[in-house]
């Protein structure tokens, strides 16, 4: 009875195990299905999303090993692992949305005029007529003149009296009274040589009698830069009474910075526009460089020569000049987005999949808020135009290399 007990306990601790090792085997099953393997993909994606550390954007340098504020009390991001193998790094987009990042497409179109600068609207120093006595003699009489007057042609300036014309005067009389047209004739023209105005001669001849008094007068309509004579006073032959300055033409000096001066062709197309006529453009070419340049500002003078009807464009005024055509059709980008080194020039390429990289470029002409990219990018390539500044801290502290141009003197080449 005791043997058969024995076994029996035998066969029911066997029988037990058994049902165990079926039931493990079961939950394992069941385990499996309820569970499946996670797909490398997840993996994958945890591993590219692990925080490295935490830094601020502003000093790139300090990092920390968890969220909290930098030591300029800024908020820190995060900086995630990358094990992608793709070119550029990637970015979060909540930090570049913050920044509020534009990504604008690199496209073909004309720069307006090249250069804008500041100019002065002057006198054509061109347009001066200079009055002189052409004899000696004594200011009996000043008309009310002064600097800066308008005058038109034929004004009067001054009446002189020149004693020295009386005998002339009287022995060309007596030689009419000869009826000799030799002797006439060299009488009249000794009368010019002496400085006798034809005006002051015709009068003589009329009259019969001898004329003293000549009227000095404008030869033309203009502005008296100068007036040198006064009533009462002598004046010697060849004395300079008064200068006129002419306006029917002006003259505006554009101080072009030293730096951007090869832009700049005698004859090329400027617009000039003034505060005075507000959506007014006046338009000519440029007619001269002027060959000194200005030690203390270093600019060159472009002289541009515009006609003044109406004398409306006053010496001294400021004009906003604008120089050179519009160019044929150019690679352009938003000039914020070139990041300028100094030693060379980048922009931040937005590639596939969030992810971004800087890319060397040779830039050109600059205007209206647009650059020309001689090298180095292709159109329809989009680039980061603001924000671009973080960016590229990441790309550095990442050790990203900016992609290179292509060739140094092909131009809009891109490199691969």
């Amino acid at each position: 009875m005791s043997a058969f007990q024995g076994a029996s306990r035998a066969q029911l601790a066997i029988a037990a195990a058994a049902l165990v090792l079926i039931a493990g085997a079961g939950g394992f099953g069941l385990a499996r299905l309820a569970s499946p393997s996670p797909s490398p993909a997840p993996a994958a994606k945890i591993a590219e999303s692990k925080i490295l550390y935490w830094y601020d954007p502003m000093l790139p340098m300090e990092r920390y090993p968890g969220p909290g504020k930098s030591s300029m009390n800024m908020d820190l991001i995060p900086k995630y692992a990358d094990n992608s193998g793709q070119a550029g790094v990637k970015i979060d987009p909540a930090s570049l949305q913050n920044l509020g990042s534009r990504v604008i497409e690199a496209t073909r179109g004309t720069l307006p005029a090249s250069l804008t600068v500041t100019g002065l609207v002057d006198f054509n120093q061109r347009d001066v007529a200079i009055i002189q006595a052409r004899s000696g003699g004594f200011v009996q009489r000043v008309y009310d003149r002064a600097p800066d007057d308008l005058v038109r042609a034929g004004a009067p300036i001054a009446d002189l009296l020149v004693p020295e014309w009386g005998g002339s005067q009287t022995e060309y009389l007596a030689v009419r009274q000869t009826g000799d047209a030799g002797l006439i004739r060299a009488a009249r023209q000794r009368l010019v040589l002496i400085g006798m105005p034809d005006s002051l001669i015709a009068q003589v001849e009329t009259s019969g009698r001898p004329r003293l008094v000549a009227t000095v007068s404008t030869p033309r309509a203009g502005v008296i830069r100068s007036l040198n004579v006064r009533a009462g006073m002598t004046v010697p032959a060849g004395m300079t009474l008064a200068e006129i300055n002419g306006l029917e033409t002006v003259w505006i000096n554009a101080a072009v910075p030293e730096a951007l001066a090869g832009r700049v062709r005698t004859g090329s197309a400027a617009s000039v526009s003034l505060t005075a006529f507000p959506g007014e453009t006046f338009n000519g070419r440029v007619s001269a460089i002027l060959p000194s340049t200005e030690g203390e500002t270093r600019t060159l003078t472009a002289r541009i020569e515009l006609s003044n009807r109406g004398a409306r464009l006053r010496p001294g005024m400021f004009a906003t000049v604008r120089l050179g055509e519009a160019t044929a059709s150019a690679l352009l980008v938003p000039s914020e987005a070139v990041i300028r080194t100094g030693e060379r020039n980048l922009v931040m390429l937005a590639l596939e999949g969030g992810r971004y990289q800087p890319a060397e470029v040779r830039t050109g002409r600059e205007a209206a808020g647009k650059t020309e990219i001689l090298a180095g990018l292709t159109e329809g390539e989009k680039v980061v135009a603001s924000g671009q500044f973080l960016i590229d801290s990441e790309a550095s502290l990442a050790g990203v290399a900016a992609r290179p141009l292509e060739h140094g003197d092909m131009p809009m080449g891109r490199a691969q």
